[in-house]
C-alpha cells in the first residue's frame, strides 16, 4: 500500500444520467491539495456547497448511499467513491452540475477509466492510515448481516452473499491487493437486482435512469409476456425484455461468474471510504448492504476520531492507559488539590469512560475527615465521577481548549460503602442522553468491583467566551 498521499494530474469529466433520478449530470474530477480529502461540490447550486465524503453526512441509504449538507445532496455516491479509494487517491474535488453521478454501465469502470486518464500525482504528506488494532464487530440479527474488521498490516475485504434465493444462490469473493486486483477484477462488476425489485422500484418512481444495459437483473419469479410489456412501459425501454434461459433477464452475460458478490464488495469499498481515511484491516462481511456498511463505517470512524484525540493529548503511549495524569491536565482545568482522577483506562467516544483515582493517606481532606477515622467525603467521590464525566464530554469536541463543562444538577446520589486510604476508586461515566449542549450522565464508583457510590448528573458544555460574557453582563 502507498505511503504518501496522492491526487490526480489533471481535470477530467464524464456525463450521463443518474440511475435513480434519471437526471443529466456532468461530473468533473479535479486535483486537490494535501489533506483535502474527498469532497463533492454542487456547482449548479448557489454558493457551490461542498459535501465531504464522510459518514457524518449520510442522509439516506434506501437504494444507494446519499450524502447531504443543508439543501445540497448527492445521490448514489458509492461507485464513485469505490473508484477513488480503489485507485488509492486521497485528495480530489468532484464537481457536479446535477444531483446524481452518471450511472454509466452500472459499474465503477467508467469512473476508473477517467481517473486513469487523469493520471496520478504523488504528494509530500504521508497517508493518514487508521490501523485497526482491535476487532470491530457489527451484527444485525433481523437482516442476518455480520461485518468484522480484524488487525492486518494491509487492506483486504472478503464478502459473502446469500439471499436464500435459488436464482442467485450463495457467492463469495475477496480483494487482497488493491493495486493488482481492483481495476481488473472488481471495478467492472455491475450493479444487480432481482426482477421483483425492478417492479417495485419502478412503481415508486425510482430507477428512472435504469435500463438493462446498466444493471444485471436476476429473474426470481415467473413472468409472462404481458408483465414484461408492462415493465417495458414503466421503464420506457425501447424493446420488451425477455426472461431467457440463464436466469438473467435478456440472457445478459455475466462479466464474472460471481459478479453480484464482486459488486457487493465494490459497494462496500465505496461505503467504507466514508470513514474519511484509508484503513489497514481485514474486513469480513456476510450479506452486507448500504445500511450495514454505513453503520459499520460509523463505528470505524468513531474509533479513528478517538485514536486521533488520544494522540493529541497522550504524548507517550502506555499499556492499558488512554490518558495519564499529564494528559488529563491538558484536558481538564482542575489542579492540585482538586484534581480527582489519576488516569483514564477506557474510553468509548461520546458513550462511556472509565477512570482511576488512587486514594492515599496523603490526601489533604483526611486531616479533618475524620481525625483517627479517615473517610473520603462523599461529595468528593461525586466530584471525581463528575471530572471523569467531564473528560468524556470534552472529548466530544476537538477544540476543547475553548470549552468548559458546567454541572447543573445531581440526582439519585447514593453512597453504598465508605472509601478509605489505600482504596482504588474505579470511576465510570456513561452518557444517558444528549440534547443540544446539555447532557445527562450516569456516574458509578467502585472499589474492588463493589459499588461505593452512584449518581446522575446534568451538565452543559459551553464556550469559555460565552461564560466570560455572561459573567461580564451580571
Amino acid at each position: 500500500m502507498l505511503e504518501l498521499q496522492r491526487t490526480i494530474g489533471k481535470a477530467v469529466s464524464i456525463s450521463g444520467v443518474g440511475l435513480h433520478t434519471g437526471t443529466q449530470c456532468t461530473m468533473t474530477f479535479k486535483p486537490a491539495p494535501e489533506n483535502y480529502g474527498i469532497k463533492f461540490v454542487r456547482v449548479d447550486l448557489g454558493g457551490r456547497p461542498e459535501i465531504p465524503a464522510n459518514v457524518d453526512y449520510v442522509i439516506d441509504i434506501s437504494r444507494g448511499t446519499t450524502l447531504g449538507l443543508g439543501n445540497a445532496k448527492v445521490h448514489t455516491v458509492e461507485h464513485v467513491l469505490a473508484s477513488i479509494v480503489g485507485l488509492q487517491i486521497d485528495n480530489i474535488i468532484i464537481e457536479m452540475d446535477g444531483i446524481e453521478p452518471p450511472v454509466g454501465d452500472g459499474s465503477a469502470m467508467p469512473y476508473v477509466e477517467k481517473l486513469l486518464e487523469a493520471g496520478f500525482v504523488t504528494q509530500n504528506a504521508p497517508k493518514d492510515y487508521l490501523f485497526i488494532d482491535q476487532t470491530v464487530l457489527y451484527h444485525n440479527e433481523e437482516e442476518q448481516v455480520d461485518i468484522a474488521a480484524l488487525p492486518l498490516d494491509g487492506y483486504r475485504i472478503t464478502v459473502m452473499v446469500d439471499y436464500q434465493n435459488p436464482a442467485l444462490g450463495s457467492q463469495h469473493t475477496g480483494l487482497f491487493d488493491l493495486e493488482k486486483e481492483f481495476v481488473s477484477e472488481f471495478a467492472p462488476a455491475r450493479t444487480f437486482c432481482f426482477l421483483s425489485e425492478v417492479e417495485t422500484l419502478a412503481e415508486k418512481g425510482l430507477i428512472k435512469g435504469g435500463n438493462f444495459d446498466n444493471a444485471v437483473v436476476i429473474v426470481d419469479h415467473p413472468f409472462d409476456e404481458d408483465g414484461l410489456q408492462k415493465l417495458q412501459k414503466k421503464l420506457s425501454l425501447p424493446d420488451t425484455p425477455k426472461v431467457g434461459s440463464t436466469g438473467i433477464l435478456n440472457d445478459t452475460s455475466l462479466r464474472f461468474k460471481n459478479e453480484p458478490a464482486r459488486h457487493k464488495l465494490l459497494d462496500m469499498l465505496g461505503d467504507l471510504a466514508l470513514i474519511g481515511v484509508p484503513i489497514k484491516a481485514q474486513v469480513l462481511a456476510a450479506r452486507p448492504g448500504h445500511k450495514a456498511n454505513v453503520e459499520f463505517a460509523k463505528k470505524i470512524r468513531a474509533l479513528y476520531q478517538q485514536k486521533k484525540l488520544v494522540r493529541k493529548y497522550q504524548f507517550v503511549k502506555k499499556e492499558n492507559v488512554v490518558f495519564d495524569a499529564n494528559a488529563i491536565q491538558r484536558i481538564l482545568p482542575h489542579r492540585y488539590p482538586f484534581l480527582m482522577v489519576d488516569k483514564i483506562i477506557e474510553l468509548e467516544l461520546e458513550k462511556k469512560v472509565v477512570g482511576v483515582k488512587s486514594v492515599t493517606i496523603n490526601e489533604p481532606f483526611f486531616q479533618g475527615h475524620f481525625p483517627g477515622q479517615p473517610v473520603m467525603p462523599g461529595v468528593l467521590i461525586l466530584e471525581a465521577m463528575a471530572q471523569v464525566g467531564g473528560i468524556l464530554l470534552l472529548n466530544a469536541f476537538f477544540e476543547l481548549e475553548n470549552k468548559l463543562v458546567y454541572f447543573m444538577s445531581i440526582n439519585n446520589a447514593k453512597f453504598r460503602k465508605p472509601v478509605s486510604p489505600g482504596d482504588q476508586l474505579i470511576l465510570e461515566a456513561e452518557i444517558l442522553s444528549k440534547k443540544s449542549k446539555y447532557y445527562s450522565i450516569k456516574g458509578t464508583a467502585y472499589v474492588e468491583n463493589n459499588v461505593v457510590a452512584e449518581a446522575e448528573f446534568m451538565a452543559a458544555v459551553v464556550d469559555k467566551e460565552e461564560k466570560l460574557l455572561n459573567q461580564n453582563n451580571k
